[in-house]
């Protein structure tokens, strides 16, 4: 359960992490008052719960209160990969220094907390771990144990920060370790740590992400208007729809639409169409012994995705039954209709007959069936994938 920055720094300065003074503002009224309270140059950060927001322009910098007011309301018209701006934090613009990277997560593939810190803060640590991984400073903890004083002054020494900052840095680095385990964090970021030119060690954004399974264990956060949400951030209009249905759905960045079999068949379809260089718009789950009338629905979710081009379709019917995943397809063309292209196959329980209700039904209702390809299992499912990655891109094409 992702945070807002706002929200994170508030628990930064719950553990004495320092953080620059601040404003929450709704409206442009609101960010031209907090400029005059707080004075001097500002920036306005977009408040959503995604990344990029600087490349996507949410955040700006303003000279004056009037400047901030205009700039204001231009950053409330934006939408940041789908989620609106509806607040703005304003904060005073720092002179800064020097930029670090202080991180708390989990090893999964050894069962441990670490620590992951480095000199160059400010930018994609993945990419700087990728590219300069001696630049990266890493120390494994299991959750039994205590990060120590010296241990931090360590780490914040060989990431470079000055000695007459360095204790200031090791008790950031303890108190947000001591943050990630009290509140059962999932990741906590101080991305960057700036140093500023009045050599103050300040957390000028925040990143946090709980494990949404044990927020009910910390009331307080609820006092602090944190309450439970999406996993990762914010629903699109998609995925709150298919949230009421009952439908384990995520919206992705590609124009296939991904109507899968179960969760399994589903990753490995999503696989498959990158492998033959199409992307996705989706995960979604059908979940086991799916009804025809939640099959429907799953496709209503994709036809109506303005972002798809073509819609793949892969059942293997194992709990479930292909007549059924039939009965949905035909249902949702029958009251829905499809606006796109849709590829399919079936194997498995009763695919046999689930070829035939699709027959049966193209007999008799000729024009539902125009942009519906289906196939059983005589047809490999690399074909079935290369087919919508074709069809998407011919959709693509005569645009």
């Amino acid at each position: 359960m992702r945070l807002y920055e706002f929200e994170g720094k508030e628990l930064f300065k719950k553990f004495k992490i320092p953080i620059p003074e601040s404003r929450l503002t709704g409206s442009p009224e609101e960010v031209f008052t907090a400029f005059n309270q707080i004075k001097g140059p500002m920036v306005l950060k977009s408040q959503v719960l995604t990344g990029g927001r600087g490349k996507a322009g949410g955040i700006k910098t303003a000279e004056g209160a009037n400047e901030a007011r205009a700039i204001a309301q231009e950053l409330f018209k934006l939408t940041i990969k789908g989620y609106p701006v509806k607040s703005i934090l304003v904060e005073p613009k720092l002179n800064i220094k020097k930029e670090y990277y202080v991180g708390v997560t989990i090893d999964r593939a050894n069962y441990t907390l670490v620590m992951i810190a480095s000199g160059e803060g400010g930018v994609d640590i993945e990419e700087t771990a990728e590219k300069h991984p001696e630049k990266i400073v890493k120390k494994s903890l299991s959750i039994e144990e205590e990060l120590y004083t010296f241990e931090a002054l360590t780490i914040a020494k060989n990431i470079g920060i000055p000695p007459a900052q360095i204790k200031q840095g090791a008790a950031i680095i303890v108190n947000l370790y001591n943050m990630f385990k009290k509140y059962d964090a999932k990741l906590v970021e101080i991305n960057p740590l700036v140093l500023t030119a009045d050599d103050r060690l300040v957390a000028a954004d925040s990143r946090v992400s709980l494990d949404d399974d044990a927020v009910f264990r910390h009331s307080e956060l609820k006092e602090m208007g944190i309450e439970m949400r999406h996993e990762e951030g914010e629903m699109t209009p998609r995925e709150r729809k298919a949230n009421e249905w009952g439908i384990p759905y995520l919206d992705l960045d590609g124009d296939i639409g991904m109507f899968p079999g179960g969760a399994g068949f589903g990753i490995m379809g999503n696989d498959f169409i990158y492998y033959y260089g199409g992307k996705p718009a989706n995960f979604m789950d059908s979940g086991g012994g799916p009804t025809p009338e939640r099959l429907a629905k799953m496709l209503v979710l994709l036809d109506e995705n303005p972002n798809v081009k073509a819609i793949f379709g892969a059942r293997f019917g194992g709990i479930s039954r292909c007549d059924d995943f039939a009965k949905g397809v035909v249902m949702f063309l029958k009251d829905h209709g499809l606006s796109k292209p849709l590829v399919m196959r079936m194997t498995g329980n009763v695919w046999q007959e689930g070829v035939r209700i699709f027959e049966e039904a193209k007999q008799a209702s000729p024009e539902l069936f125009k942009n519906v390809e289906f196939h059983g299992i005589e047809t490999p499912i690399e074909e079935i994938s290369k087919r919508a990655v074709e069809l998407a891109a011919a959709q693509k094409g005569s645009n």
